[in-house]
């Protein structure tokens, strides 16, 4: 099995501690020790080997993802020239391993997600695996634990049997679905048998290229392009050339929509997006108060509720609630943590004030 991390993102709502030159997926957001790309590569430690590892990110961070995943083969760090979202991404990733191995599995798995059962991942991987081998195109459906509107779900039908003797619950897609009201997401949870697409998918390489070329053939003949030329002298600039056309599309749209034989492995390990400060606390440990500390040197005096990360500083609270508290040293932000999405317009304003320092 292979797969390749997604690292190309920015993660705006979790500035100041992400930022343009850092972005969240090389930050240690949640004070684990490691950032959450390499989070995420530990968490394939015996099931994808460091050297069927690819990681697929942009220019500017690709000197970061050398650095620090430093076993991950360097020719396999590979760099978009720009953003094209996922569907470009994978089909990078893919013309690179189809010349080893055609018929390969390959999961793909974005750089900054927190998943805090790392064995119920694993397990759950490898049954994808096993579906992948028999020719599924497979998703991780999250295990919903309320109704969340920022997602996109999907909605399971038949059960499947994918074999093996660790062999977990698997089912057919009936559908992808897009973000829903709450009202929506409220039926979805009140019927059940809905996931939340978290973006882990699991295909072999033949599978994804196939797709590509049925559903997006404009993605497919720009890949192939790309693939005539690697190992030339002509390698980086037909690069260039074609991803400055290459349409930019999520997997999702571009293929798994509309995709034949595509299978869902419920996933209930502790899943989190982190997409904003707020998404802490369903991740770490709370004090007695409900408090939730990521980082940091923190004194609290009858606060509850909150929120804090410091990098370098005391941090003292006194007598407050609910409040989003974030020292980077350059930076302070502090809010309301039911406003948390708030961040991308604090982002937005310092963008507009030409203020690209503390971007």
């Amino acid at each position: 099995m292979y797969a390749t991390i997604l690292a190309g993102g920015i993660g705006t709502r979790l500035w100041p501690r992400s930022r343009q030159e850092q972005p969240k997926q090389f930050t240690d957001i949640t004070g684990s020790g490691g950032t959450m790309i390499q989070d995420t590569a530990l968490r394939l430690q015996g099931v994808v080997a460091s050297d069927h590892l690819y990681v697929v990110t942009g220019a500017a961070f690709a000197s970061l993802a050398r650095e620090q995943l430093p076993h991950v083969p360097s020719e396999q760090i590979l760099v978009e020239p720009s953003g094209r979202n996922t569907a470009p991404a994978i089909g990078l990733a893919c013309i690179h391993l189809q010349r080893s191995d055609p018929q390969a599995v390959l999961a793909v798995l974005p750089a900054d997600h927190v998943i805090l059962d790392g064995e119920g991942f694993r397990q759950a991987l490898l049954q994808a695996n096993r579906l992948a081998e028999q020719g599924y195109m497979v998703t991780l459906g999250i295990e919903p634990t309320f109704a969340h509107t920022g997602y996109g779900y999907i909605k399971r039908s038949g059960p499947l049997a994918a074999g093996g003797e660790a062999s977990m619950p698997c089912y057919t897609v009936e559908r992808f679905l897009e973000k829903p009201t709450s009202a929506i997401a409220e039926s979805f949870l009140a019927e059940g048998g809905y996931y939340w697409n978290g973006g882990i998918f699991v295909s072999r390489v033949d599978r994804w290229l196939g797709e590509l070329q049925r559903q997006t053939p404009a993605i497919y003949a720009n890949l192939m392009t790309i693939a005539a030329a690697l190992d030339t002298p002509e390698a980086d600039a037909v690069l260039d050339t074609q991803w400055a056309t290459m349409p930019s599309i999520s997997i999702d749209y571009a293929v798994m929509e509309h995709a034949s034989q595509v299978a869902v492995v419920p996933l209930h390990a502790g899943w989190n997006d982190v997409g904003s400060w707020d998404a802490l606390e369903t991740i770490l440990e709370q004090d007695e108060r409900g408090n939730s500390i990521a980082k940091g040197d923190v004194l609290l005096l009858d606060s509850s509720g909150n929120i804090v990360y410091s990098d370098k500083r005391l941090v003292a609270l006194v007598n407050v609630s609910d409040l989003v508290v974030v020292d980077t040293g350059d930076t302070l932000l502090i809010g309301d943590k039911r406003n948390m999405q708030r961040v991308k317009d604090v982002v937005e304003q310092l963008r507009l004030q030409g203020r690209t320092e503390l971007l």
